[in-house]
């Protein structure tokens, strides 16, 4: 009925921004070895590096949170996580771990073996890491629609089930141990999955009695496309869909610190009773005992509640429409970018952005920082930093996939008027574009460079 999209709550507590000049943002990002990770946060005016753990919490979570108990062992805020948890997915082995990586690296632990292939609609950063640690491969099978980054196709994240059963015959089911998908598909430009997909990804796992787990960070969100997209499901809960896309797998991991909006915590699921035990006993060895799990109580209280209000669809509402509102303005104004948005973020095609620079030049490092330097806004490049490799015997550095800046949008977090300047500041950047830099790579570790590697413009 009416154009503007209002936000859904009201703001009780408010956290004052340091406002910032040019100038001192180009000292702050050079003492930082030009890597966005490496400043701090207080130097930011607006945070769009990621929507992980950096949601405003509600007034029922800070409730939940002040009744948390610190029981080492049985801990009644265990058993209300616990029961939230099941009561969404219906998976019945429920395990804590303090974020979603820690669920990675358990399940994959517990799972994979060197030599494995583990597919996935796109692996993200840290699922790929906790992967390719245990000497297995992370097998990216994106659908082919993905690569049209303007048209208008509903449900670019899924995978490519034709690639799935190839992957099966060359490899073998013996060294698939399980199959994942990634819901919304992060670094595929937070595209949604359909559930015909996951029908059809499910049904190849079931004819080769391989597992299929989601990584159902965005689980929620995912659902809300389907509702919004896909035929038969306008009529449906959000809560509904959520089920029945459980129902088709065997398990998920989850960084709770997206959906569910707490500012920690995460958790693995199963219905393996069996694994879960192996699970539990790795969880012990590394993270805490299997009722806290590296949490404390008071954090298990926070996601219980999160859990339930991440269903909500006057929230999910705003959360899309408000993410589209900022897609529509900046194609309006000719800014190339994965198109539909996502839900949780703008992806920024830094390729076409920057066109005068080669991947190996890091586009989407330049213009990260081009919005850093202009707006004090941060973003995420995902791109050849992140998803690229060096040649370990010649030094050449080979490029990632794809070559995006992500910005992510945290929930509850900032207003319309926030992301009325981060479009300008964008608008702006792309204005400015043929001036921005190539940058070289002078420091990087052996895995998630991106979070600690040191970089230079290259003038």
């Amino acid at each position: 009925m009416f154009k503007t999209i209002i936000e859904p709550f009201r703001i009780k507590v408010v956290e004052q921004i340091k406002m910032t000049t040019p100038e001192q943002r180009q000292e702050m990002i050079q003492a930082a070895g030009y890597n966005i990770f490496a400043l701090r946060s207080d130097d930011v005016i607006i945070d769009l590096l990621t929507d992980s753990g950096t949601g405003a919490m509600s007034a029922e979570q800070w409730s939940g949170i002040m009744r948390g108990d610190e029981s080492y062992a049985g801990s009644p805020s265990y058993f209300r996580f616990r029961d939230s948890v099941q009561d969404i997915t219906g998976f019945e082995h429920i395990i804590p771990t303090h974020q979603g990586r820690a669920a990675e690296r358990i399940l994959f632990s517990v799972m994979c073996k060197e030599g494995d292939v583990v597919p996935n609609n796109s692996h993200f950063d840290t699922t790929r890491a906790n992967v390719e640690f245990r000497g297995a491969t992370a097998l990216d099978l994106p659908s082919p629609e993905l690569a049209d980054m303007d048209s208008d196709r509903p449900f670019k994240g899924d995978m490519n089930v034709d690639r799935l059963r190839a992957a099966f015959a060359e490899y073998g089911a013996d060294r698939i141990p399980l199959v994942m998908l990634t819901v919304t598909n992060n670094s595929g430009g937070g595209q949604p999955v359909s559930m015909a997909n996951i029908r059809e990804v499910s049904a190849v796992c079931r004819e080769h009695n391989t597992p299929l787990y989601l990584d159902a960070c965005r689980l929620t969100e995912n659902s809300y496309f389907i509702k919004q997209r896909e035929t038969g499901y306008a009529d449906k809960t959000v809560r509904q869909i959520v089920r029945e896309m459980c129902d088709l797998t065997d398990g998920c991991t989850m960084s709770a610190k997206k959906d569910a909006i707490v500012n920690m915590g995460g958790f693995l699921a199963t219905r393996d009773a069996e694994l879960a035990q192996e699970e539990k006993n790795l969880l012990i060895l590394t993270e805490g005992f299997p009722t806290y799990g590296g949490l404390a109580g008071r954090d298990l209280e926070a996601l219980a509640v999160g859990m339930q209000e991440a269903v909500d669809e006057d929230y999910l509402h705003y959360r899309i429409a408000s993410t589209r509102y900022i897609g529509d303005h900046l194609r309006e104004a000719g800014v190339p970018l994965i198109w539909p948005p996502g839900g949780h973020a703008i992806y920024l095609d830094a390729r076409r952005f920057a066109a005068h620079l080669e991947p190996i030049q890091l586009p989407g490092v330049s213009v990260a920082i081009a919005l850093y330097l202009l707006g004090g806004v941060r973003a995420c490049e995902i791109g050849t930093l992140m998803f690229g490799r060096r040649n370990s015997e010649t030094g050449e550095e080979i490029a990632g996939p794809r070559e995006l800046v992500r910005l992510a949008i945290p929930r509850r977090v900032y207003t319309q008027s926030h992301m009325d300047y981060v479009i300008e500041v964008v608008i702006k950047a792309f204005q400015e574009r043929e001036g921005l830099p190539a940058y070289r790579i002078v420091e990087q570790a052996p895995f998630l460079r991106h979070f600690s590697a040191k970089l230079e413009p290259v003038r």
